[in-house]
C-alpha cells in the first residue's frame, strides 16, 4: 500500500502543459472521448470510461486488440482518443497507433515510457512512470495501473470543474439506488397525502390522541385557519399524562409545541433529514406558502434507504 501511494504522489511532479492541453482538447471536442488499452490497462480504461460518462464527458471503451478487427468503426472524426499502456511498445499498440492517427483524431497517451512508440505517436503525453511495481517480482501491474487510474481521475475531476458540474448534474446520470434517491428525491415525493394528521387548537386531548393514533406518524399538526401554529407529538402526550391525573379541561393549544420546525415539499429529502438531525427530531411539518401539506417522518426516509 505504501509503495502504491508513493508512486501516486510522484505523479504530481509529472504534470505539465501536456496535461493542460489534453484536458482542453477533451473539453473542447464536439465528439466523444474514446479510451483504449490492452491487458490490465484495458480494465483501467473501462473504469475511466465509467467515470467520464457519469461526470458529463461522453465516453466509449475500445479494446486495443478488437480495434484492428472492426471496432475502429466506432471512432468518429471529432473524437479524442486516450491510449493507455505502461510500456507503450506492445505489439498491439504498435499496430493501433498508426491506424488511430490515420483518421486525424487527437491522440493522448497515458504511459510510463515517454520515449515509447505510443508516446512519440501521440499529440499529448501524460507521464505515469513508476520506479517499480508493488509485486515482489516487479512484474504484475500494481503501481503502474494505480498510477493510470489516478491520472484518469485527475482528468475527470478537472473536466468536472471546467463544466461547473454540480450535484444535481451528477444526479441526472445516477437516478437509481440510494445515491439517485439522495440526489433526486424531494419531500413531495415521500408525502402520503392521505396521512395528514391535523387538529384545531380547541380540540380535546381525546381527539388529539385519536388523530395521532389513526394517522400513525406519532404527531399531529395544530392548524388554525389553515395555518400551522404548533405540533403535538406522542411524547407530548406521555409527558402530559405523567404530570396530570385529569386532562378533561385541556385542549390541543395547551400542550402543543409552538413554532415547529418546517420544510417545504420542494426541498430535497436529504436537506429535510439534516434539519431533523440538527434539532434531534423525528418529524418535520411540510408547509408550502403557508398551506399545510403533511408530515415527513424520519422512518420514511430510512425505509427508502437514502441514508
Amino acid at each position: 500500500m505504501l509503495s502504491e501511494s508513493q508512486s501516486i504522489a510522484k505523479l504530481a511532479d509529472f504534470l505539465d502543459e501536456n496535461f493542460i492541453s489534453a484536458t482542453q482538447s477533451i473539453y473542447n471536442t464536439a465528439g466523444r472521448l474514446v479510451v483504449t488499452g490492452i491487458g490490465k490497462s484495458a480494465i483501467i480504461a473501462q473504469k475511466m470510461v465509467a467515470t467520464f460518462n457519469s461526470t458529463g464527458t461522453p465516453s466509449l471503451f475500445l479494446h486495443a486488440s478488437e480495434a484492428i478487427h472492426g471496432d475502429l468503426g466506432m471512432i468518429q472524426n471529432d473524437d479524442v482518443i486516450i491510449c493507455i499502456s505502461k510500456s507503450g511498445n506492445s505489439p498491439e499498440i504498435k499496430v493501433l497507433v498508426p491506424l488511430l492517427k490515420r483518421f486525424g483524431n487527437t491522440l493522448i497517451a497515458i504511459t510510463g515510457n515517454t520515449s515509447s512508440f505510443l508516446a512519440k505517436g501521440s499529440d499529448f503525453v501524460l507521464n505515469t512512470t513508476v520506479t517499480s511495481e508493488a509485486c515482489p517480482n516487479n512484474l504484475a501491474p500494481t503501481n503502474s495501473t494505480t498510477a493510470q487510474l489516478v491520472m484518469g481521475d485527475a482528468l475527470a475531476v478537472c473536466l468536472m470543474e471546467m463544466r461547473d458540474f454540480k450535484p444535481e448534474d451528477f444526479a441526472v446520470y445516477h437516478p437509481g439506488g440510494a445515491l439517485g434517491k439522495k440526489l433526486l428525491l424531494k419531500v413531495k415525493d415521500m408525502l402520503e397525502h392521505s396521512l395528514k394528521p391535523m387538529v384545531t387548537p380547541d380540540a380535546s386531548i381525546k381527539k388529539v390522541i385519536f388523530e395521532i393514533s389513526e394517522k400513525r406518524l406519532g404527531v399531529t399538526a395544530v392548524v388554525d385557519q389553515h395555518k400551522v401554529i404548533g405540533i403535538i407529538t406522542d411524547g407530548d402526550i406521555r409527558r402530559m399524562l405523567n404530570e396530570r391525573d385529569n386532562f378533561t379541561d385541556l385542549t390541543a393549544k395547551d400542550i402543543m409545541t409552538k413554532n415547529p420546525k418546517m420544510t417545504s415539499s420542494e426541498a430535497m429529502v436529504v436537506e429535510a433529514f439534516n434539519i431533523m438531525e440538527d434539532f434531534s427530531i423525528t418529524q418535520l411539518v411540510v408547509v408550502d406558502h403557508g398551506e399545510y401539506k403533511g408530515v415527513l417522518h424520519i422512518h420514511d426516509i430510512l425505509k427508502e434507504g437514502i441514508l
